[in-house]
């Protein structure tokens, strides 16, 4: 049974250590709340895998998060949102904040009519990415990009690597040659990227993620449900992970108030 407790913490779950983009622009905007974040280490990358895997995964992860006593749960993870978050919306007495790639935001932008989305497989063959996609401009040009093997690299701490350098240039050269003026990332693992892909397009082109949206909806709500803890001088953050955790640690070294703990969930 769910609950609206003010004390209870924030449940966030990835399918590896992508979901702390979110995380940390959360813990940014709402410092004073506790947080439990659920690193999928194990089953990462979700983005090749069926939709009747990513709904299974998703379940066990909320339950994972729900027996914790978290009062909401942020799908931190653009595949596992497109794929499950209606089935748990319709199975689960809790809110959910889902992702979606920001592509209102780039088509308002661009000057070109040209954005680039970065995603996973199972993000941009999701009916929810389609769904979104379709409300855009007909004069707006979407250039759909799999970023396969980003997000394996990223989870072996190669994300400074030559090999991460030459897939990135791969994925965006076409993007740029076709006037693209706007990246959207869709996915919560490539803001860890953005040092690279900055310097690949350069300084005109806006990369855009959803970390800011994600945080001010999960306030929102928050609010909205009279849970936001007003002051807390002492908030815990527990992130579990069920496979290798120096990457996460590197990851969350600037940060205090953190544990870090491995769990076969």
């Amino acid at each position: 049974m769910t609950t609206t407790n003010s004390k209870y913490p924030i449940g966030i779950f990835d399918s590896g250590i992508g979901g702390i983009s979110i995380w940390k622009e959360i813990n940014k905007l709402l410092p004073f709340e506790s947080t439990i974040y659920l690193s999928d280490n194990k089953n990462a990358p979700y983005g090749q895998k069926s939709r009747e895997k990513i709904i299974e995964l998703s379940v066990k992860n909320t339950e994972y998060l729900i027996d914790r006593g978290c009062k909401i749960i942020v799908v931190a993870c653009n595949t596992a949102t497109t794929n499950a978050i209606k089935h748990l919306r319709a199975n689960y007495n809790i809110p959910f904040i889902g992702i979606e790639p920001a592509i209102k935001p780039a088509s308002i932008q661009t000057k070109t009519g040209v954005i680039g989305i970065l995603a996973t497989k199972g993000t941009l063959n999701s009916s929810l990415f389609e769904k979104t996609s379709s409300k855009i401009d007909d004069n707006i040009t979407i250039i759909e990009q799999v970023g396969e093997g980003l997000v394996e690299l990223i989870e072996n701490g190669e994300m400074h690597s030559t090999e991460m350098t030459k897939l990135l240039k791969v994925y965006i050269n076409p993007m740029l040659l076709n006037k693209c003026d706007s990246i959207v990332l869709g996915c919560t693992h490539y803001p860890f990227l953005m040092p690279q892909i900055r310097s690949i397009v350069g300084p005109d082109v806006n990369i855009i993620d959803s970390g800011e949206a994600v945080a001010m909806q999960t306030k929102n709500i928050l609010q909205k449900n009279n849970a936001l803890y007003p002051m807390n001088d002492s908030p815990s953050n527990i992130f579990f992970s069920n496979k290798e955790e120096m990457v996460l640690q590197d990851i969350l070294k600037e940060y205090k108030n953190i544990t870090i703990k491995y769990s076969d969930f």
